[in-house]
């Protein structure tokens, strides 16, 4: 008699056990900066023009006491904030309209694809020469650089979605808004909110190079004059505020997606489980831990 394989249970890690990692390699991370740079190692990256991560802290600290820091954080936000939100509006409904009208995707196609390698960041001498102000400039910049990953995202996500489900719409006498509210938007969110949170992140690499070129104020701005005056740590400060900036709003866009998305089945990957419905399907026994028969599987067991 053959013995049965038992069935390895998913092993997911307890939240306070992830978050200790996560914090251990950040910790190492910085460890490993922090030897490097005090022993102003020298192989093939040169370390010792670094500052130490004792030199960024302090410089951190001086620059949070002062008024300028707050002052560029809340002008950096409102400038990404702007022009990710026109971004994600424009963007969906340019989607949306070009991929379902022929008569757009003919009219409005061929410009957007030749206006989409551009980088948004080569827009500025555009942005100057277009708005009477700076700060329009830059969060046209932004917007734009955020503009065409939605819309790409948008018109995959909306040309992937199976039409038996707009045909039973119109079926129950349903018309275009109702199928567009009923399937199109709600079935094209998780393709949508992929394009949202890579249009965030090329949103922030472009707000901070634009507020280098031609900003006035904002965190890429402070961040240039550190590096002009050879101001490394001040220079670091600007990096450190740059990526924890992103990581925010990154997961915010994340967050909103999940809850929008919330009827998604949510699965979590675990090395080398298989799927029992996988192996239903393949018309293979599924294994039955040990401790977990009763009496009404023996009979099953004995026919397998």
């Amino acid at each position: 008699m053959t013995r049965r394989p038992v069935a390895r249970r998913p092993v997911t890690g307890h939240p306070v056990t992830r978050y200790l990692l996560r914090a251990a390699s950040l910790a190492a991370a910085l460890g490993l900066w922090q030897l490097l740079t005090s022993l102003d190692v020298n192989l093939w990256l040169r370390f010792s023009q670094f500052p130490t991560v004792t030199d960024v802290a302090h410089a951190f600290v001086d620059r949070l006491s002062g008024a300028d820091y707050w002052t560029d954080l809340t002008d950096s936000l409102t400038r990404i904030v702007t022009g990710f939100l026109l971004a994600a509006v424009l963007g969906v409904a340019t989607g949306v309209l070009v991929a379902r009208s022929r008569l757009a995707e003919d009219t409005l196609g061929p410009v957007l694809e030749v206006i989409r390698p551009i980088p948004a960041i080569a827009l500025v001498p555009v942005a100057i020469l277009l708005f009477p102000s700076n700060e329009q400039g830059i969060v046209f910049i932004t917007c734009t650089a955020a503009y065409f990953p939605v819309l790409v995202s948008t018109r995959h996500a909306v040309r992937a979605l199976t039409p038996v489900w707009e045909e039973a719409v119109r079926t129950m006498g349903g018309g275009r808004w109702r199928i567009l509210g009923s399937v199109v938007l709600p079935g094209a969110l998780p393709g949508i909110f992929g394009g949202l949170s890579v249009g965030i992140g090329v949103s922030w690499i472009c707000v901070i190079s634009a507020e280098m070129i031609s900003g006035q104020y904002g965190v890429g701005y402070r961040t240039w004059q550190d590096y002009t005056i050879v101001n490394y740590p001040g220079v670091f400060v600007g990096m450190v505020t740059i990526g924890v900036l992103g990581w925010l709003t990154s997961t915010a866009v994340e967050l909103l997606g999940r809850r929008l998305t919330h009827w998604l089945p949510r699965t979590s990957y675990v090395p080398g489980a298989r799927p029992a419905r996988r192996e239903r399907e393949r018309g293979a026994p599924v294994p039955v831990p040990t401790g977990s028969r009763t009496k009404e599987d023996a009979p099953h067991d004995q026919l397998v």
